[in-house]
């Protein structure tokens, strides 16, 4: 058995015999680890939902010292507006604000990094968020509307229009990135466990392993909680169990 299956099957076992998350020491002795970026946006993603702009300042910093660049901070608190709400959001920009502030009086000029895209003012914005989910998924919408969608059409209609073509259309942090904050967020939450069954299914089609996924909510359950980093934890087995059962 390679390396990383051995791997797999120790966090899965890990998870149905209820063990707190993994070690980060643990995490190191695998090849498939979240690399310093991914950490970082984890912890921003993470302090951001859950409002803890305290932490959520040295975090910032710590990220642009593991070479994200200010408009790739920016983009990762724009889209939390949508998962975490805008005061939340709002919020953290005024720590991000804060956080260059400071840097600059000390002398330190993070790189601004690449711009946001400009959205084609004549594009259909429910087709173009269509076409970015299903890209994101890598799968064709079907005729089945969501619970949600069903009793409230027009929320599904803001989802394709704003999240999905307005923010998902920006560029600066891949879609891989995206949903890295977004599982991130929503496990710091914690309660939203059929969204976030969801977006751990997009986040394995989009190239995250078993193992990086476990270490995301170990860094959740150091800087939020154990209970969400464990709950969290039953979440990501049942994904996995259902793709290897496909």
């Amino acid at each position: 058995m390679k390396k990383q299956s051995r791997r797999m099957v120790v966090v899965l076992l890990s998870i149905i015999a209820g063990a707190n998350p993994v070690s980060a020491d643990d995490i190191k002795s695998v090849d498939d680890q979240l690399n310093k970026r991914q950490r970082a946006i984890v912890a921003i993603s993470a302090l951001t939902a859950t409002g803890n702009q305290q932490a959520l300042v040295p975090e910032i910093g710590k990220g642009l010292d593991a070479g994200l660049t200010i408009n790739e901070v920016k983009e990762v608190l724009i889209q939390l507006a949508a998962y975490a709400g805008f005061p939340r959001s709002l919020n953290a920009i005024n720590s991000l604000k804060k956080v260059m502030d400071e840097r600059k009086a000390k002398g330190i000029n993070d790189p601004i990094g690449l711009e946001p895209l400009a959205l084609d003012s004549t594009a259909n914005r429910y087709n173009l968020g269509k076409a970015n989910l299903e890209k994101l998924s890598g799968q064709a919408e079907g005729n089945t509307k969501a619970g949600y969608a069903v009793v409230v059409p027009v929320i599904e209609v803001f989802l394709k229009e704003h999240l999905f073509a307005d923010i998902f259309s920006r560029g600066v942090l891949s879609y891989q990135e995206r949903e890295l904050v977004t599982v991130s967020a929503l496990t710091s939450i914690g309660g939203v466990e059929s969204q976030l069954q969801g977006h751990l299914g997009l986040s394995m089609y989009n190239g995250f392993t078993v193992p990086q996924l476990m270490q995301m909510m170990n860094i959740v359950g150091n800087l939020i909680g154990k209970k969400q980093a464990n709950d969290g934890q039953i979440v990501l087995k049942k994904v996995a169990d259902a793709k290897k059962n496909k």
